[in-house]
């Protein structure tokens, strides 16, 4: 069959992503303190950009409180936004579950900027971007850098991650591992100290049996009991001592390389407070919103001069962003009201009872309920806080993984399980000190269905020590006294 050339007309539709477009999407993942800074320098380098009025002035293009629109609104506000005190807040459901706050949409995702430090959240979800390439795998790598711990490990297991996504586990430990070989820094992901302190050995062609036997008795290098390691490797002092420098030398903390210097406080991006129908109210922080004006005198007046050529090209670009920068920054505050609205509409029992009432939560049941991308909802969580009445937290502290109920009831989210396992060993006797396998015994009593491992992996995470730690250092409090 010969081979020709010719011409071919076909309609497709297809997303193009142009730098403002980016720009807005970079916007959402953004802190208060990075978004600030951001409009700071847009308002040095944009001469129509002017600071809006505070919030008891009057400025009819104040994003400070942008307007809420119904979750299946799909207009694209205009670059005026204006609003009063009530258009910075919702009704979140009242305690009977019914739905009544509103608030704005849109999709958004993140890429870190070159010349500011990025925290490690931000820069592992860059990573799980650039590394696992198809859709399933990405799914699993975003509950992945949900669950790492400020050191960079994770804090989930492979099970948990296939349960809360509905993935076989042979999937995810196969992202983990993708992960593990090529993120940056080596050791990122790791499981535990000695997972994170192999996966460097590796990536240096050093790691071997000898070191894999020291890796997995690290517990005896913390007690120095050098004569045990040596029998249990063969090796000589000199070998080992060489082996221990070289282990010593490694990073066992990666995630900590993206810390910032000294202490930020917390703003609250969000408050949420009692209603007088029993509901929640849930309110944008006005404080925390930069307010930015598109300064149409001076724009008038400049115009009045008849610029021509470069000028005239220059104005109409300011122009364009000042306008969009007002249009972002609305959008933006929407998302985040409608993505905190519905948290705190599915987390009532925990607003009313404490961690105990925290329920099972994931991104895509979130973003299913208000009509947004799984990834929306992972993105404008990020840096976000939620003042509450029972404290200030994190948004992503809502987002917790279901543990099965033993007897067929509801599930139980992670962390009311682990704040069950710490009220339990917080009412041990000396002579009652439980072990994992009977806190795993009496969870199952109460409809709580969680294996012994899970049990001491929840215990460390909470910090608290064996039960054969805690008997010693019951026994020396009761014979100091």
């Amino acid at each position: 069959m010969a081979l020709s050339a010719k011409l071919q007309i076909r309609q497709s539709q297809s997303l193009v992503m142009t730098p403002q477009l980016l720009q807005s999407i970079r916007l959402l993942q953004y802190s208060t303190t990075e978004l600030q800074a951001f409009v700071d320098t847009q308002m040095e380098c944009n001469p129509l950009l002017a600071p809006g009025a505070s919030p008891d002035g009057e400025s009819s293009r104040s994003v400070a409180a942008p307007a809420a629109s119904p979750p299946a609104a799909s207009a694209d506000p205009g670059p005026a936004s204006t609003g009063g005190e009530a258009a910075n807040r919702q009704t979140a459901a009242p305690r009977s579950g019914s739905e009544r706050g509103r608030s704005g949409d849109g999709d958004f995702s993140i890429e870190d900027l070159a010349d500011r430090r990025i925290s490690l959240h931000q820069h592992a979800s860059k990573e799980v971007a650039d590394i696992l390439l198809d859709r399933t795998s990405q799914r699993i790598g975003a509950v992945l850098v949900e669950h790492l711990d400020e050191s960079g490990y994770l804090r989930i297991t492979d099970a948990e991650v296939a349960a809360s996504l509905g993935e076989r586990p042979e999937a995810v430990e196969a992202a983990i591992a993708k992960l593990q070989n090529e993120v940056s820094p080596a050791g990122l992901f790791a499981r535990d100290l000695a997972e994170c302190l192999a996966i460097q050995l590796r990536r240096k062609n050093r790691y071997d049996p000898v070191i894999a036997a020291v890796l997995q008795n690290l517990d005896l290098l913390a007690r120095r009991d050098f004569s045990t390691l040596r029998r249990l490797t063969g090796e000589d002092e000199a070998e080992l001592m060489d082996i221990l420098a070289e282990i010593r030398a490694l990073d066992p903390k990666p995630g900590h390389a993206f810390d910032h210097d000294g202490t930020e406080a917390i703003v609250p991006d969000v408050f949420v407070a009692e209603a007088a129908d029993g509901g929640w109210l849930v309110e944008l922080n006005s404080d925390a919103l930069p307010r930015v004006i598109v300064d149409n005198s001076y724009l008038a007046a400049v115009r009045d001069g008849a610029l021509k050529g470069e000028d005239a090209s220059f104005l109409s670009e300011c122009q364009q962003s000042a306008n969009w920068l007002v249009r972002a920054l609305d959008q933006r505050a929407k998302t985040i009201l409608k993505v905190a609205t519905e948290i705190v509409r599915r987390q009532d029992g925990f607003l009313a009872h404490g961690v105990g009432g925290l329920k099972p939560m994931t991104l895509m049941s979130v973003a299913e309920a208000i009509g947004m991308h799984e990834s929306t909802v992972s993105r404008v969580t990020a840096q976000k806080y939620i003042a509450t009445p029972r404290g200030t937290f994190e948004m992503r502290f809502f987002f917790t993984v279901a543990i099965a109920s033993a007897n067929g009831g509801d599930a139980h989210s992670a962390e009311s399980v682990k704040h069950r396992i710490k009220i339990l060993i917080d009412s041990e006797r000396v002579d009652e000190v439980m072990s994992d396998d009977d806190i795993a015994a009496v969870l199952k009593k109460e409809g709580i269905d969680l294996a012994r491992r899970t049990v001491a992996k929840y215990r460390e995470a909470l910090g608290i020590a064996s039960s054969i730690q805690r008997r010693r250092e019951m026994n020396a409090r009761r014979l100091a006294s």
